[in-house]
């Protein structure tokens, strides 16, 4: 969702473009000014960066390579690796299937969308971290004893 100031609008659909939107929003459980909403920023981010699709459910989209993985995948990688960038970028690219044109899309994506990159990159690196912690450091998910939560009731 974006965290840009809402306007009101108003548009002219088709009848048909109207019932289409209508239908999928209802199979997505989302509403047609939301999905809307959703479909123009997507649409105008592959317009601005060609080889760029959209991937993920509703509530957690992610911007990817055209067949490849994710901009954040990409950019996370690159950091990994020493030098400059155009060296990075045919490391890379020798390290893996991407042809050194998908690398510099990516980048380019995440130039212009760079908060949203790198709060992914952390918390895909929070994740790695928690999974790496021995699992008597873990914070426990339910702090009871689970057996009270499983335990039919007794009248």
């Amino acid at each position: 969702m974006s965290t840009s100031r809402v306007i009101t609008t108003t548009l002219r659909l088709s009848q048909s473009a109207s019932r289409r939107l209508a239908a999928r929003a209802a199979r997505e459980g989302t509403t047609s000014t939301a999905l809307l909403d959703r479909l123009i920023r997507e649409g105008v981010d592959q317009l601005d960066h060609p080889g760029i699709v959209f991937r993920g459910p509703m509530n957690d989209r992610r911007a990817a390579l055209v067949a490849g993985p994710d901009v954040w995948e990409v950019v996370a990688r690159l950091q990994e690796l020493d030098g400059p960038v155009e060296r990075r970028i045919e490391v890379l690219s020798a390290k893996s299937s991407l042809h050194t044109g998908k690398i510099k899309i990516a980048i380019a994506y995440a130039r212009d969308h760079g908060s949203e990159i790198i709060e992914r990159i952390g918390r895909n690196r929070e994740a790695v971290e928690a999974i790496r912690q021995p699992a008597s450091a873990r914070v426990p998910v339910v702090e009871r004893d689970h057996l009270t939560l499983v335990t039919p009731l007794r009248e």
